[in-house]
């Protein structure tokens, strides 16, 4: 499928040096932020009903940037002050130098996964085992909570900000190729804004396994999604875009020579075309000349039919006048003979 729009359902990045511009400036796509869902924090009263107490707590693992902004939002909302001693466990890069929004980065002991994968934050929380871990997250969370649980990781997980549909305005133009989800509640808000979301023809990315199972459960065929080669949704779906490339390549050569094909055929075609009208055309005018030369062979065979006929007349006419002349000669000479002097008497 040829892509050319694509929307991803997340905030647009500050910064410039996203991978999703690299992609608009490599393969001349579109790329439009527009979430699906919209975050709203949970105020310090509701907040308090999970009973959950922050500083109790000596480190945070922080999978989202949402997440840090909700943190430290109920912080000061409880009136809690942050301490310098607060560790940071951060999924990705990005999420770590967010954090310079809130704290001085190079004061604080902020760790981050060099792939922007939770399974290899694993290994760096499992040597501060000692901490006692809080996790940020939304009401409806993505499957990094479960990474944590399989590794057997002691932690809490505090709801502080829940995820709710944000609907698009009736008649709101939407002609996207492909549509990049990362969570469930992105997946719930898609197909509730769009009933007929079956029927579009358009390329799924999906990342996260409750994401995917989302995808799964609303008939959705995911195209995209995360794999060991391609670790991040940009890269997985630069990989679609250069195959899908590669693809459009071969058959845009394919029809090049199918077309080129063609046009040697319509040349030849034409060509004999041409021969053909070159020698009836010959025939035509060698029938013609033919036709020419006969004519004038007859013109000129009556012609002299016409000038013998007529010297034939004028033979015949000249030998008749000709006898025509000879009686008369005939008579003039007999008529002196006729006349005799009478006799003269004695």
């Amino acid at each position: 499928m040829n892509v050319k729009k694509i929307l991803v359902s997340q905030p647009k990045p500050t910064s410039d040096k996203s991978p999703y511009f690299d992609l608009e400036r490599k393969y001349g796509v579109e790329v439009v932020f527009r979430p699906f869902i919209k975050v709203e924090g949970l105020s310090s009263k509701e907040f308090r009903q999970s009973k959950i107490n922050v500083p109790d707590y000596s480190a945070i693992i922080l999978t989202a940037r949402t997440a840090i902004d909700h943190f430290f939002r109920l912080c000061k909302e409880l009136r809690y002050n942050v301490p310098d001693t607060l560790k940071y466990f951060c999924v990705s890069e990005t999420v770590a130098h967010y954090l310079q929004k809130y704290v001085i980065y190079r004061k604080r002991k902020i760790f981050y996964s060099e792939t922007g994968l939770m399974e290899d934050l694993i290994p760096i929380i499992a040597k501060h085992h000692k901490e006692t871990y809080l996790m940020p997250v939304s009401d409806v969370h993505n499957d990094k909570a479960l990474v944590l649980d399989n590794n057997k990781v002691k932690y809490v997980k505090a709801i502080m900000y829940r995820t709710v549909s944000n609907n698009f305005k009736p008649g709101e133009t939407f002609d996207y190729d492909m549509l990049v989800f990362f969570t469930p509640a992105g997946i719930k808000s898609y197909t509730t804004n769009f009933p007929d979301y079956k029927d579009r023809n358009v390329v799924i990315a999906a990342m996260g396994q409750t994401t995917l199972e989302a995808a799964a459960a609303a008939g959705l065929n995911v195209d995209i999604t995360i794999t060991p080669e391609t670790p991040s949704m940009a890269s997985a779906i630069e990989q679609y875009l250069k195959k899908a490339k590669a693809e459009d390549d071969k058959a845009a050569a394919k029809a090049a020579r199918e077309a080129a094909k063609l046009e040697k055929e319509r040349l030849a075609a034409a060509k004999k075309r041409s021969d053909a009208a070159k020698k009836a055309a010959a025939t035509r005018k060698a029938k013609a000349e033919a036709q020419k030369a006969a004519a004038a062979a007859a013109a000129k065979k009556r012609s002299d039919a016409a000038k013998k006929a007529a010297a034939t007349r004028k033979a015949k006419a000249d030998a008749a006048k000709k006898d025509a002349a000879k009686p008369a000669a005939k008579k003039d000479t007999a008529k002196p003979a006729a006349k005799k002097a009478p006799a003269k008497k004695k």
